[in-house]
């Protein structure tokens, strides 16, 4: 038996309790009860800095692509070096809350390495409006990808900064895999880890998703040459771009280096990118925290256009991650 199909110890069932209060927190945001987007709520949201709402109008259906779960319920992995406080469903629920949004996808980090019972239950806490990513090995059992496909996974995750349960060399066997579930790989790493493991990347049998727009360091930018292999990718019409953690490699207050990337991305490919907040923010301290509205509102100096934005934030994550269409 294996970590994902133990039964949970009482702490861990006494933690279904708390996903359940946090799915009724966030009922709203999962299942408006009138048609159209949930009115933004100026709140403070645990691990966000700010309180106001977007500068924008939110388009019904739109998703967070990109946040992680912690709770110390759920025992990290021996060699995991990530280890930020709790971050709960309910706390989430308060930042979609906040910033108008209905869908969103948990991603796995690399504090559980491969025990992906967090993010398993509390998938099925979240509900239809929710999907994930795990971190998985090329041993995975098929018991154990149908297990988590039922529960709302629709990909896995290497963070090749963080590999903890899993090596690069997984990549490979494991995309073939996944292709045929319908599912995507997604990699994490600085822009040279990226183009470190270009050769492994470049093998994927099934779609390739790139974290924070690839972190292209600053002041280079495009003039960096890993930009030249993401165009490569983006042209090879299976390369996925999350449009997130603009404050990773920037070197301005305003982030208006990293915008120069995010709008050649979407230039080069608008129908393959996504948004996500990287909400609770792990990289980053307490007390040192982003404004998560900040950082949405981004999207509409790099996406003036309401209709570009509603592919972004509705129209592409619905075709990546299975959501019926908005």
């Amino acid at each position: 038996m294996n970590e994902f199909t133990a039964p949970l110890a009482s702490p861990h069932r006494r933690h279904l309790l708390t996903l359940g209060a946090g799915a009724l927190l966030g009922a709203c945001a999962q299942t408006p009860a009138r048609p159209g987007a949930p009115r933004p709520e100026p709140l403070s949201v645990p691990h966000s800095a700010g309180q106001v709402t977007p500068s924008f109008e939110v388009p019904a259906g739109a998703c967070d692509c990109h946040h992680h779960i912690y709770d110390r319920r759920y025992p990290a992995h021996p060699s995991a070096t990530l280890l930020p406080a709790d971050a709960s469903l309910a706390d989430y629920r308060l930042l979609q809350r906040r910033l108008g949004l209905q869908r969103h996808v948990i991603v796995q980090p690399s504090t559980y390495g491969t025990d992906n019972r967090l993010l398993a239950d509390t998938l099925r806490a979240a509900g239809p409006q929710s999907r994930g990513v795990a971190v998985l090995g090329s041993d995975v059992s098929e018991a154990e990808l149908q297990a988590l496909h039922e529960a709302g996974v629709r990909g896995v995750r290497f963070n090749l900064s963080f590999l903890v349960g899993v090596n690069a060399d997984m990549m490979v066997p494991l995309s073939k895999r996944l292709a045929e579930r319908g599912w995507h790989l997604q990699v994490n790493g600085t822009a040279a880890l990226l183009q470190a493991h270009e050769a492994t990347l470049s093998q994927l049998a099934c779609p390739l998703v790139i974290d924070h727009m690839g972190q292209l360091p600053q002041p280079a930018g495009l003039d960096h040459p890993a930009w030249r292999l993401y165009q490569r990718w983006l042209d090879g019409g299976r390369t996925w771009f999350k449009l997130s953690g603009a404050y990773l490699p920037s070197r301005r207050s305003d982030f208006s280096d990293v915008g120069e990337v995010a709008r050649a991305l979407l230039r080069q490919a608008p129908e393959r990118m996504v948004w996500g907040s990287d909400w609770p923010h792990p990289t980053k301290k307490e007390g040192a925290k982003p404004d998560d509205t900040t950082l949405f509102n981004l999207l509409a100096t790099w996406a003036p256009d309401a209709g570009l934005r509603h592919r972004i934030l509705v129209d592409n994550p619905a075709v990546l991650y299975g959501f019926p269409s908005a």
